[in-house]
């Protein structure tokens, strides 16, 4: 059997379990800061703790939802190695994503990941869409819930 058609047979008997779990990470404000640098993105509920606290029912600033999106790379990272004969993965993109709960400077979130399916889309390719729900800890309603597309390039058989 190949590494591909092994992976996608090991996958498929996961598809709507849960199957990762990350670390948590903390979101402070020079992390906040950072992502407003970089992204340009300077909108005062982000970077203006004394604004926000005053001026929000938030009670402080919270972080760009995009900044809580893009940790999902680093929330894949520990839940999930490459299959044998793997060459790498590949983001593809989103089915859904909703922003549910506002992140507070100094929250921390982790992901957790269920497999929604898994199929063979070429001779190199898997295409799985998981389930990803990013969780603020001590909070009962998560920051995001994504349905999210990775491709898993394998390398041609010879």
């Amino acid at each position: 059997m190949t590494p591909i058609a092994q992976a996608l047979s090991a996958a498929q008997t996961h598809i709507g379990h849960e199957v990762g779990i990350s670390n948590w990470i903390t979101v402070d404000q020079p992390m906040i800061d950072q992502f407003a640098q970089i992204t340009q993105d300077d909108q005062w509920i982000h970077i203006d703790p004394q604004r926000a606290a005053r001026d929000t029912p938030f009670g402080g600033t919270i972080a760009h939802g995009f900044l809580t999106l893009s940790l999902a790379s680093r929330f894949a990272y520990d839940c999930f190695d490459m299959a044998p004969g793997q060459s790498m993965g590949i983001n593809y993109g989103f089915n859904k994503l909703r922003f549910l709960t506002p992140v507070r400077a100094g929250a921390a979130l982790r992901g957790r990941f269920t497999l929604l399916s898994v199929s063979q889309r070429s001779e190199t390719e898997l295409l799985r869409e998981h389930q990803l729900t990013v969780e603020i800890k001590d909070t009962s309603t998560p920051a995001l819930v994504a349905q999210w597309l990775g491709l898993s390039v394998f390398a041609r058989q010879a």
